[in-house]
């Protein structure tokens, strides 16, 4: 009877055993991500080049995961208004962020108090390459015009761009090219543009896509390691006898709040890989001469801590 009792005890507690480590297993599997829609921030109005980019990658997405994307435009602040949505939300990864170079400069030259590593820099995409555009009507519009100029005319020729990476790159070139001149900021790149095209400045600061439908505009040097096969004609910055100007850009990618799980990371990251390689989503950016590229996580988070230096050593002299 005792021999009994006693392997029943033992079935009983094995029961148990194994009914407490099913629990446990059940609790610790999580609900697979995503299980509702995910909200994509852009952080100015929509029309933009950040706000096609973002919608650029919802249509394309949508070839590789059933995930549905909400595209809210939250501009204001120069993106602060869109940062301080982000980190107002759950870090859960259901709030994504369009990010450009652009909101790192205007973090540093509005000193504002965010936190530049609140958020997880998670995906750099896209990487257009900073350049000089004149008029093809202008008295000086090559490279090599445009530098004779400004040496026999130092502090005189006017360069434009909006504020933040544009002003920025001008200042390199001008220290690389040993000349200097005046900028003057302007709040749209139309609006500068427009500037050159009319004659009241020489130079306008940006990336090769501006000249799309501009016929008065040419390309006079770009930022690149070798000259793009869309752009033959057009000489590096390097190929005029400026070093260190090779990897100027404008780039553009994506963020989430800053303690976003590692497991719903790794879903973004094979997800981004897959638009990566996309021959859509490829053509639709190579044509204007940007390169596509995937940075993760650790690669695009140092390169924001060297961005952040570059812009404290030039827009807070």
């Amino acid at each position: 009877m005792k021999r009994i009792t006693k392997l029943a005890l033992m079935v009983g507690m094995v029961l148990v055993l194994g009914a407490t480590l099913f629990a446990a297993g059940k609790k610790e599997t999580a609900p697979a991500f995503p299980t509702k829609p995910i909200r994509l921030i852009v952080y100015t109005a929509p029309g933009g080049a950040l706000d096609i980019t973002a919608r650029k990658f919802v249509e394309i997405a949508g070839k590789y995961t059933k995930a549905t994307f909400v595209v809210e435009n939250k501009a204001g602040a120069g993106g602060m208004v869109g940062w301080e949505y982000v980190l107002s939300q759950p870090a859960d990864g259901y709030t994504l962020m369009a990010v450009t170079k652009t909101l790192i400069a205007n973090l540093v030259a509005t000193d504002s108090k965010i936190d530049p590593f609140s958020l997880d820099w998670i995906a750099f995409l896209v990487n257009d390459p900073e350049c000089i555009i004149t008029g093809k009507k202008n008295k000086v519009k090559t490279a090599q015009e445009i530098f004779a100029d400004a040496k026999a005319r130092p502090g005189q020729q006017i360069w434009v761009a909006p504020p933040g990476v544009d002003e920025v790159m001008t200042y390199k070139v001008w220290a690389k090219a040993g000349i200097s001149g005046k900028y003057v900021p302007y709040d749209s790149g139309a609006q500068a543009m427009a500037a050159v095209i009319g004659g009241q400045a020489e130079v306008y600061v940006g990336n090769p896509a501006d000249i799309q439908g501009k016929p008065d505009l040419m390309i006079a040097a770009l930022s690149a390691a070798k000259r793009l096969p869309q752009f033959p004609d057009v000489p590096t910055f390097k190929e005029l006898g400026l070093e260190g100007l090779d990897e100027e850009s404008m780039w553009r990618g994506f963020a989430v709040k800053k303690g976003t799980p590692d497991s719903i990371i790794a879903w973004y990251d094979d997800l981004f890989a897959k638009v990566n390689q996309d021959p859509d989503w490829r053509q639709f950016f190579e044509k204007n001469g940007m390169e596509l590229v995937h940075y993760k996580r650790d690669k695009f988070n140092e390169m924001i801590k060297n961005e952040l230096q570059d812009f404290k050593t030039y827009l807070k002299k």
